[in-house]
């Protein structure tokens, strides 16, 4: 739209500004032409005889402009009006446009300024002699002051049309995408009322086969493979229902945490406990798990989620790390920032894969073969409570070498 409005108002200044140029142009070379007579009256009988004929001093004397006669030399023979350009006239006998009839107009300030050869039939009446030339002028103050009050008025219609525009057009935008809003929001709900309600019955499931299980010597030996395939997947399901409400109440929410009403969270007792909980997971797989934390740094939010933020982080290290890798994790200050960094030695991500890997459902195919049970929900879930705590988390990686992830959280 300010393209649109900018592109017209300029070329509506354009086409007035050639239009009052030639007008003007045309002015002057009407004053001129009417002038050409006078030029042998003023060469033969001198100033005196300029308000014989003609009242020139009654002409000029509520315009702009003026009007000089010289003779064929370029010497100045009288002149009227006011305004005069301060520039002898043998700087433009040169030009070649002038000396055949054309005339010559140029500017000197706020003057313009228009140039006439005067010429008359010879004696022999077979070629033309040169007489003169007469210089008409007129100052382009009224011009200007009227271009400036146009581009004025063009300035403040654009934005003023433009602010309508864009206030409408907003207006608009609003309704358009309102039925699209209150369908998302509607999907999300359903989403998060289905995920909640499906907790119900796997809770059951889960029950009964671990009641079936607690009994081996009621059951055959034969069915206790698949009621532990049964509840194995029963977590599965439970663990990916619970991932989708999270992010299903996230979605529906869209606020952020609310700093004012949050508690001080000291993020090197959170990442210590995690560190205590994954070492021995990290040892098992024999891997070297190392944990570099500043103390005394806390942030405004929600403990449980920067648990679940990190633990998911960490979870992901140890499982695509190999043995006799390394997981460092490391806290420290920058700024006003607390840095969270993840450090591992495992398979890497491609580089051309990192922009998507916190997308929903998405996952890596080296990941997928690795790792069956994983969803592909624990990075949309670390970057969504980032977000949420106004923070963000970043990734680097290279295949074979490792991955780390950083993430920036704001201090109290």
């Amino acid at each position: 739209m300010a393209a649109i409005l900018g592109v017209s108002s300029a070329a509506l200044y354009g086409f007035l500004y050639r239009s009052f140029s030639q007008q003007l142009n045309h002015q002057l070379r009407t004053l001129a032409q009417a002038a050409v007579p006078s030029l042998d009256t003023v060469k033969t009988e001198g100033r005196q005889s300029l308000d014989e004929d003609l009242p020139w001093r009654d002409l000029f004397l509520n315009q702009d402009q003026s009007l000089e006669w010289f003779d064929d030399d370029g010497n100045l023979l009288a002149r009227q009006g006011s305004n005069f350009p301060e520039i002898p006239l043998s700087k433009s006998l040169s030009s070649s446009d002038l000396n055949h009839g054309l005339p010559r107009i140029h500017y000197k300030g706020q003057l313009r300024v228009m140039t006439i050869a005067v010429y008359a039939d010879d004696s022999d009446g077979k070629t033309l002699q040169l007489e003169g030339y007469l210089r008409a002028s007129q100052s382009t103050q009224r011009l200007e002051a009227t271009l400036g009050h146009l581009r004025l008025g063009l300035g403040l219609g654009g934005v003023t049309a433009l602010c309508l525009a864009s206030i409408s057009s907003l207006y608009l935008t609003r309704q358009a995408v309102k039925p699209m809003q209150q369908s998302f929001q509607r999907l999300t709900q359903f989403a998060a009322d289905a995920s909640h309600e499906l907790r119900n019955p796997l809770t059951r499931i889960s029950i009964a086969t671990e009641i079936m299980l607690s009994h081996p010597d009621q059951i055959k030996p034969s069915n206790v493979k698949k009621l532990t395939t049964i509840t194995h997947a029963t977590e599965q399901m439970k663990r990916l229902i619970d991932d989708v409400l999270f992010l299903a109440r996230t979605d529906a929410a869209n606020v952020p945490v609310n700093r004012k009403e949050s508690v001080d969270v000291s993020l090197d007792e959170v990442l210590l406990n995690l560190a205590e909980r994954f070492e021995p997971q990290a040892q098992i797989k024999g891997i070297n798990f190392q944990k570099r934390l500043l103390i005394n740094l806390s942030i405004k939010g929600n403990a449980n989620q920067l648990d679940r933020l990190f633990s998911n982080l960490l979870e992901n290290a140890i499982k695509y790390t190999r043995q006799g890798g390394r997981v460092t994790l490391s806290l420290n200050k920058y700024r006003q920032n607390a840095i969270v960094s993840i450090r591992d030695t495992g398979i890497g991500i491609p580089s051309e894969y990192l922009p998507f890997v916190f997308r929903r459902f998405w996952r890596v195919d080296q990941a997928k073969s690795q790792d069956a049970n994983g969803f592909g929900l624990g990075l949309a879930i670390a970057e969504t409570i980032a977000k949420q705590h106004q923070g963000e988390i970043l990734v680097n990686s290279q295949v074979g070498i490792g991955t780390c992830f950083q993430v920036r959280l704001p201090l109290t």
